[in-house]
């Protein structure tokens, strides 16, 4: 693994770019550490690492860190001392939970956590003023709470989860306009005109839901919504 290894962190050594995606690796290699001062993107998918060791907080010029297809099922606290950190990739892995410390992320543009085992909504996303996606699709979430309204994202997806309560605080995200909750467990009374009527929402997929599509057409906001819905579909199709 060494020899196989040691051409990319020369590599990296010059460009601040590490890739070693698929290379078996259970924890992260000897001499990584040596680079956390000048590396800016770091991938690290594909591998078999079951954690990340608390050292990943000293890699503080970091952009981009993907840690997709892993085992991963904790992200230690340190991760919050990555305050340059743009882009978090971090699907399919194991993850039940995200540390309070990632409310530290103020650059913080795109998260995908698609295909973990989150149970709850992960509001230490809320208030990240630049964070623009979030990716929670293919997760174990069953409610969307209040805090919700903190999120200044553009498109939030929650796709195939176990969502059966959302709180209309979601029509107060300031900047929301995708909001993806298809496949899930969710009633027709959870779109009240709130978030059909006086939201900025122009995407709103909920098709594999407990409730027939076209009732959905008949709600109060409805019309508002498809108003806002055809002003935009182009720029969203």
């Amino acid at each position: 693994m060494g020899n196989s290894i040691k051409p990319h962190l020369e590599h990296a050594q010059k460009t601040g770019v590490c890739n070693i995606e698929k290379q078996d690796l259970s924890e992260l290699p000897e001499g990584l550490l040596a680079l956390n001062k000048n590396l800016r993107t770091l991938n690290l998918s594909e591998n078999k690492l079951s954690s990340l060791p608390p050292s990943i907080g000293t890699f503080t010029q970091l952009k981009i860190l993907n840690i997709s297809k892993n085992r991963i099922g904790s992200i230690p606290a340190e991760v919050g001392q990555l305050i340059k950190l743009e882009t978090l990739l971090a699907n399919d892995n194991r993850l039940t939970m995200l540390p309070a410390t990632v409310s530290n992320l103020r650059s913080l543009r795109d998260v995908s956590l698609a295909s973990n085992q989150l149970k709850s909504f992960p509001t230490q996303f809320s208030a990240l003023k630049h964070l623009n996606s979030l990716d929670l699709s293919r997760n174990r979430i069953t409610e969307i709470p209040p805090e919700v309204r903190g999120l200044n994202v553009v498109e939030l997806n929650v796709n195939q989860n176990q969502v059966s309560q959302m709180s209309d605080a979601v029509a107060e995200c300031p900047n929301l306009r995708v909001l993806r909750l298809e496949e899930n467990c969710l009633e027709l009374s959870t779109f009240t005109p709130k978030i059909l009527r006086d939201s900025a929402i122009s995407l709103l997929a909920v098709e594999g839901n407990v409730f027939d599509i076209k009732t959905f057409r008949s709600l109060d906001g409805y019309d508002q919504y498809m108003e806002r819905f055809t002003a935009t579909k182009k720029k969203f199709s």
